[in-house]
């Protein structure tokens, strides 16, 4: 096996043996490095320090993730003025902090045969929120409900910047 020292050095091919005196010498634990290589490669490095550092790094990975939520906002086809206009500043509020938000309408009974109701009252809040938020998904009917999903507009403008910049490199220009 070919062995690197704890600085990066080449100690040079050795058996198996010979590489445990060594690490035992130093007292370093033996790592094997890349095992499809003829000869195997391995490394000295102290192991608990590097899987302490190894989560040590995934743990502030994980600290600048931002997840993002699906939050599900439930009207009903015959609902007053006053309680659209609330659950609208609901959904703003829900957007504002990041998460994209399901609307659903559900439907009651023979409230299902006027689906025309559910329709205008998602595209009502959609128009309230066309500066805020931007459709995902189109209205979908789904049993007795009609969902439609709304992400923060910042989101799908950074997605859309992804895509512009990646389209020029695509295009092959004729001279």
């Amino acid at each position: 096996m070919r062995l690197i020292s704890e600085t990066g050095e080449q100690l040079g091919t050795m058996p198996l043996y010979k590489a445990r005196e060594v690490a035992k010498e130093r007292e370093y634990d033996i790592v094997e490095v890349s095992p499809q290589s003829v000869p195997p490669v391995c490394r000295l490095l102290d192991y608990g320090k590097f899987k302490y550092e190894q989560t040590k790094k995934e743990r502030e990975a994980r600290k600048s993730q931002k997840s993002i939520f699906l939050r599900e906002v439930r009207f009903r086809p015959k609902i007053g003025k006053h309680d659209i206009e609330f659950k609208t500043r609901v959904i703003k509020k829900l957007i504002d902090e990041g998460n994209k938000v399901k609307v659903s309408i559900l439907f009651r009974g023979r409230e299902i045969t006027h689906p025309e109701l559910g329709r205008e009252l998602l595209e009502h809040v959609v128009a309230e929120l066309e500066d805020k938020a931007t459709v995902e998904r189109t209205p979908i009917f789904e049993g007795k409900r009609m969902n439609i999903i709304l992400a923060p507009a910042k989101q799908q403008a950074k997605s859309q910047a992804k895509t512009d910049k990646e389209a020029p490199d695509a295009e092959v220009k004729d001279s």
